[in-house]
């Protein structure tokens, strides 16, 4: 590959990465994943080699792992504030299905109206479903700082096999 290819495949496979990064700030935006995707359209173009190959493993295992730790950060809040199985099912799909109409923020409105509505018809009380709320934005911010810094490390190893 001649260097200028290899340094604008270098470039836009950084940016990629940031936006990845950046994506880590919106709930229900796959950060790791975007940047996972760079890495292997990455290795597709440049190939991956030996150094390549475990960096990509490395990349791999930390992508998945920060694809979980985002829906079970922010349920393990809720859960802990008193929300019900079901409610914490009803905010996830709702997340999903509001990213979907209104991206990328409907999800950001729609997981958090549909477990507290469904926790003010469960429990009848108002107050004990704002608790719930609040522990599920809790874990938004717990599960952001993970996917943050999940990221940044699957940056660094992609840095680490591009240079």
């Amino acid at each position: 590959m001649p260097q200028w290819a290899l340094t604008t495949l270098n470039v836009l496979t950084f940016l990629a990465m940031a936006a990845g990064l950046l994506g880590s700030l919106i709930p229900f935006v796959p950060g790791p994943f975007i940047i996972w995707m760079a890495a292997l359209i990455y290795g597709l173009l440049n190939g991956f080699g030996v150094l390549g190959g475990w960096m990509f493993g490395l990349i791999t295992v930390f992508m998945i792992a920060g694809s979980l730790a985002d829906n079970l950060l922010m349920g393990a809040g809720a859960k802990k504030s008193g929300a019900s199985w079901l409610g914490l099912g009803l905010a996830f799909l709702a997340g999903i299905i509001g990213t979907l109409l209104l991206p990328p923020f409907g999800g950001l409105i729609a997981a958090p109206l549909a477990i507290y509505a469904y926790e003010v018809y469960r429990q009848g009380n108002h107050q004990a479903a704002l608790g719930t709320l609040k522990g599920m934005i809790t874990g938004w911010g717990l599960s952001f700082a993970v996917r943050f810094g999940i990221g940044l490390l699957m940056i660094f190893f992609w840095l680490i096999w591009a240079l």
